[in-house]
């Protein structure tokens, strides 16, 4: 029997506007980076996907490289697209990814036109589509002209394989020119993702002003801090952690200072009635300029006790103050 989505996926669902542009996208975004390549179990992952969507999760967040081996996140979704979302693509929102390294050589990094076609064309490829909605260059890449991969992003929108197009962890001053070269070709910039949390937040200075005045919607990345903004390093990091076994978190970023403010924090939420992940996820969505927080999830339950996030999207001005007191030492 074929999976029927839930017939009221929207009707507890929050959108938000993606800056000046008419898309909408969910408050909570779903990211594949994790717990979605070929050493994860394709059953769990394919029920975390259908849940998100029962829950109103339309965004799905990609990139050419992953999962683990690279591209596999992306085979994955194409599977469980073909199994279970086929029918509802056009209620979907793809976004994927091409700047960090792919393959071998000088071709399969950074961010040459020859690079980011070559990668969007094997994305659709392993997700089996005409087109993703979104395409981003996933980072600045300062030895390639910022023409060349902003004129790569301009191709893809007019080929048709991209309906928008976006940039990831630029800075203020190379977004404005990104701006700038997309719009003189008739293309607006959809979207930023950056990376922002708590214990991150070096995009409040110049990157969030930036994206307000120039109509850019914001989608923010490791609100969790990679899970340090969890209870899981509270006692300790435990050896199947991320801390443990990933290049992408720092054993020596946990320090006694960290560890303190998150305990603060974390009593700070429980007086929320939240868990320490709910509040933190809240907390990158209170500023107006953020439109969506990309999460990932293990399974279901961590799933939905994340979406749960959005039952308490309010701070009063005392609790902002206790959260920026807890984070004074840091």
């Amino acid at each position: 029997m074929n999976w029927q989505p839930s017939a009221t996926r929207y009707e507890q669902a929050d959108f938000r506007r993606c800056g000046h542009s008419g898309l909408d996208l969910p408050r909570i975004s779903l990211g594949l980076w994790h717990n979605f390549g070929d050493t994860d179990a394709f059953a769990t992952g394919r029920a975390t996907i259908r849940r998100a969507f029962d829950r109103g999760v339309t965004h799905f967040d990609l990139a050419n490289n992953y999962g683990t081996p690279y591209g596999s996140a992306e085979e994955n979704f194409g599977r469980i697209l073909q199994k279970d979302l086929h029918p509802y693509r056009d209620e979907l929102v793809i976004s994927t990814k091409a700047g960090w390294d792919m393959w071998p050589g000088p071709y399969g990094n950074g961010g040459s036109r020859k690079y980011l076609l070559a990668s969007l064309n094997q994305s659709l490829k392993r997700m089996g589509l005409d087109y993703v909605d979104i395409f981003y260059s996933h980072r600045p890449t300062p030895d390639v002209p910022l023409e060349e991969t902003i004129g790569a992003l301009v191709q893809a929108h007019r080929q048709g394989k991209a309906l928008y197009v976006g940039i990831s962890s630029y800075d203020a001053a190379s977004t404005r020119e990104a701006e700038v070269i997309l719009r003189s070709a008739g293309v607006p910039l959809l979207v930023h993702q950056p990376a922002y949390s708590l214990l991150n937040r070096g995009i409040e200075a110049t990157l969030l002003p930036t994206l307000e005045e120039l109509g850019v919607g914001c989608v923010i990345f490791s609100p969790l801090a990679q899970g340090v903004l969890t209870r899981k390093y509270l006692g300790g990091i435990p050896s199947e952690s991320r801390a443990a076994t990933s290049r992408f978190l720092d054993q020596a970023a946990i320090t006694p200072q960290v560890l303190d403010a998150v305990r603060q924090l974390d009593q700070l939420a429980q007086a929320r009635g939240q868990s320490l992940a709910q509040m933190a996820v809240a907390w990158t969505l209170r500023n107006p300029v953020v439109t969506s927080a990309i999460i990932g999830a293990r399974n279901v339950q961590q799933l939905d006790e994340t979406l749960a996030a959005l039952d308490n999207l309010t701070f009063d001005a005392t609790e902002l103050a206790a959260i920026e007191q807890a984070l004074s030492g840091v």
